[in-house]
């Protein structure tokens, strides 16, 4: 009798040890299956369209020709060997726009979320204020500030006329038209505000009453305490700020088209204009994966620069 029992204790075991092997089968394949939509769209729309970019760079793929052929390395000899003269210039001139819009959008943002982290009043109201204009699409921006930088009734030179400045030829001038885009970023500041708030506030109010404390000013306060447990917010927006300002296009290509002279024409919107104006869709690939190496390579050296700025505050 214990023998038979044994044996249908064994057999009960081996059933629910299958039955628990399928079960956690099924929800390893669930997962799988809820998953699958964002693997494929993934697959589809980004895996894909970067290995098929990265195939037409080695091609003279152009629009209305039946089969690319290729090319090897000559799209790239073309960059950087100087084939291409406005390559060079739209590369001074992305580098130029980084190095101002970036920082002073940071700084921008950075101080605006500062003063409407404090206890004023209708606070909520400026914030909303502060962050509608983010929201304007930014062909609509662009239509915006055209009307608002025209040398003649443009509302700037109109403001600036009451100080008794002169007009000043935004667009039309290759001095003003870069300037011009620059102070144009920082219209959208309100994304990274809301980012910098959401920081701020969780920040610990022991640490700045600690601080009160001790006789710390305000100053001190900013220096010491609110920058440095900022500065993984500030390292995040620094990085997304560098590859937007790589990827600037819609603005110059609605308001100067590239110019005055090329003083606007930007690495993408010359990538642009080699794909859908000249129709060389293998040069424009090859400038498109030129693009993402330099975007990548910015990228690293930031972030491993980062390990000498950047706090994390891990409790």
């Amino acid at each position: 009798m214990t023998a038979t029992k044994e044996l249908a204790y064994r057999r009960e075991s081996r059933v629910l040890t299958r039955l628990s092997r399928w079960r956690n089968r099924h929800r390893h394949w669930v997962g799988w299956l809820f998953i699958l939509p964002w693997v494929i769209g993934f697959l589809w729309f980004d895996v894909l369209p970067f290995f098929l970019n990265l195939y037409l760079s080695f091609t003279d793929f152009s629009v209305g020709a039946k089969l690319p052929n290729w090319i090897g390395l000559a799209n790239y000899r073309e960059i950087f060997g100087g084939g291409d003269h406005l390559i060079g210039i739209s590369f001074k001139n992305t580098v130029y726009y980084m190095g101002f819009s970036v920082p002073l959008l940071i700084i921008f943002a950075f101080s605006l979320a500062l003063l409407l982290n404090t206890n004023i009043r209708g606070r909520g109201v400026y914030r909303t204020i502060y962050y509608l204009p983010s929201l304007v699409p930014i062909v609509a921006s662009s239509i915006i500030w055209l009307f608002m930088l025209r040398t003649r009734g443009g509302l700037i030179n109109l403001a600036l006329g009451l100080f008794g400045i002169d007009p000043i030829p935004w667009l039309s001038r290759p001095e003003w038209a870069k300037p011009a885009l620059i102070l144009m970023s920082l219209w959208g500041f309100g994304g990274q505000m809301v980012i910098y708030l959401a920081g701020l506030q969780g920040i610990s109010q022991e640490l700045y009453e600690a601080a009160e404390i001790d006789g710390a000013s305000s100053w001190q306060k900013l220096i010491r305490i609110t920058i440095p447990l900022m500065t993984p917010t500030i390292f995040f927006n620094l990085i997304m700020g560098i590859i937007g300002s790589f990827q600037v296009f819609t603005a110059a290509f609605i308001m100067t088209g590239g110019g005055p002279l090329n003083s606007t024409l930007f690495y993408m919107l010359h990538l642009y204009n080699n794909a859908f104006n000249y129709f060389k869709m293998g040069y424009a690939s090859a400038m498109a994966v030129v693009l993402f190496f330099i975007i990548l390579t910015l990228t690293l050296i930031v972030n491993w620069t980062s390990e000498r700025w950047v706090y994390y505050d891990t409790g």
